[in-house]
């Protein structure tokens, strides 16, 4: 689909899929999609409110007894449907991701096939959700474990992986018969749109997945909060707005999984392979231009080394190519807007007056087309201190700051230093080494050796303040249901 008829496609669109219909917000009002790359106007999509939401839950509820009941094979098989459409369509898909995100074009479409494979994996755990039977402790009694969906679940997602977070969170919901009811993020409503209606031409019924598009997500997520027919919310986002939403929550004792904040620390041990830490911290680093919750943000590298990691890893950096996402050269994009960089920016300036050393990057991209968007180059600091803004916070950009160390639990030490426990690295070829830093490091996703750990078959999540539950794997689908005893007398002579 070319940029015009996407263009023309979305504006004659209404944007609210509500019972299986298209339609506008109450209000009637509208707001702008910009594409990062180029500062302009890509769509304007409907601004839903209050009363759209609660229309949304309305379906949803109302459609829940019947798709709860639906035997799960059948439920699996409009999510395979719905995943082969994905498949075929990815090309189509990605564009729109890319015009939306800014995203590069080879990242968007991995992204399509890693959103379509969760569809794939959670059709499969919900014809596996079993329950259990328990040997009883007294005759006369059974003990039977069934396992239910936990009812309407509201889903409210970012805008960094807008096709991903979609699946990762719809998939297991839908798969444990549980309906939904779906925010995505105001920067990126377009791929989401582009999901309701592949979901609709894989059979799933009126009601099931319900979208609601707003530019005031907190209105929409308030109505949800105080609605006690939605039984849970899963949310992927910052760790502030997190607790925001776990505090409302608590009124009515929602189930929450949150997925939040992160600040990734990278350790290279003097004995590792040095081109491989490279290449996997390059790759977790610079993906989607270092806006992954999961991305290196803090890499530290043994002394021995240091100086070879350095010079490898800078020169690395400068090679990277900087452009408009819909390029097949480009590898790094745009960040999504302009108060992104302005973090980012904030971030190096800070590192800067500080004292640390630029050794590639550093500055917002000025020259050419490429001005016209929010561009940042790719960024390498040295003498980096532990006082800087860029140690402390999430800087969500494509910056990399570099600390030596000396000391093996040193490292651990400054690792777990932080509120965040989401994702780390660890690069050495020492397998003792390894296992004791996997076993250390306070967080959730351990990538040893590895920068890019994540699949639709393993669980994400992390601890501290990084969130509750998990995501993906035979974990996921766990969110979504509630487990229910039946105690049954029974004679145990016949009568």
């Amino acid at each position: 689909m070319s940029d015009a008829a996407l263009h023309e496609r979305i504006n004659t669109e209404q944007s609210l899929f509500i019972n299986g219909r298209w339609s506008e917000s109450a209000s009637g009002r509208r707001f702008p999609v910009f594409n990062p790359a180029t500062g302009q106007v890509v769509a304007h999509v409907s601004d839903g409110d209050a009363a759209d939401a609660r229309r949304a839950v309305d379906a949803a509820y109302a459609a829940f007894p019947q798709w709860s009941r639906l035997p799960a094979y059948r439920r699996g098989v409009m999510l395979r449907q719905a995943a082969a459409l994905m498949y075929e369509r990815r090309d189509e898909l990605a564009r729109t991701l890319t015009l939306e995100m800014g995203k590069p074009i080879r990242e968007a479409r991995g992204e399509i096939s890693y959103a379509a494979s969760f569809l794939e994996w959670f059709a499969g755990e919900g014809e596996r959700a079993y329950g259990d039977i328990i040997p009883p402790m007294a005759p006369g009694k059974r003990h039977l474990v069934l396992k239910q969906p936990v009812g309407v679940v509201a889903a409210i997602t970012p805008w960094n992986f807008p096709a991903a977070m979609v699946t990762r969170k719809v998939a297991p919901a839908l798969a444990a018969g549980c309906t939904v009811v779906l925010k995505p993020a105001e920067q990126t409503p377009l791929t989401a749109m582009a999901l309701m209606d592949i979901f609709a031409e894989a059979g799933v019924p009126p009601g099931v997945i319900n979208l609601v598009t707003t530019n005031d997500p907190a209105a929409v997520a308030d109505a949800w909060l105080s609605d006690h027919r939605v039984r849970k919310i899963t949310f992927t986002g910052s760790t502030e707005v997190g607790k925001l939403l776990m505090r409302k929550a608590a009124d009515q004792v929602k189930r929450v999984s949150l997925e939040l904040g992160g600040h990734a620390p990278v350790i290279v041990f003097d004995d590792a392979d040095v081109d491989k830490a490279v290449r996997g911290t390059m790759a977790s680093k610079f993906r989607n231009s270092g806006q992954t919750c999961v991305c290196a943000n803090r890499i530290y590298v043994q002394k021995g080394i240091y100086e070879r990691f350095a010079e490898k890893f800078t020169a690395a950096v400068r090679n990277l190519r900087v452009g408009d996402g819909l390029s097949e050269d480009a590898e790094v994009g745009p960040l999504v807007d302009e108060a992104a960089l302005e973090k980012v920016t904030a971030h190096v300036e800070d590192a800067v007056a500080r004292g640390a050393e630029l050794l590639a990057g550093g500055r917002r991209v000025t020259e050419g087309e490429l001005a016209r968007g929010w561009f940042f180059l790719p960024t390498v600091l040295a003498g980096v201190r532990d006082d800087m803004r860029i140690m402390r916070e999430e800087t969500f950009g494509p910056v990399a700051p570099l600390i030596p160390f000396e000391h093996e639990a040193e490292a651990y030490e400054r690792a777990n230093d932080s509120p965040y426990g989401l994702a780390a690295y660890v690069f050495t070829e020492n397998i003792s080494r390894g296992i004791r830093a996997a076993e250390r490091l306070e967080y959730g996703i351990i990538g040893l050796n590895d920068g890019t750990p994540s699949t639709a078959q393993v669980p994400f999540g992390g601890f501290k303040e990084s969130g509750i539950g998990r995501e993906g794997g035979p974990y996921g689908i766990h969110e979504f249901l509630e487990v229910k005893l039946v105690g049954l007398a029974v004679d145990e002579e016949p009568r």
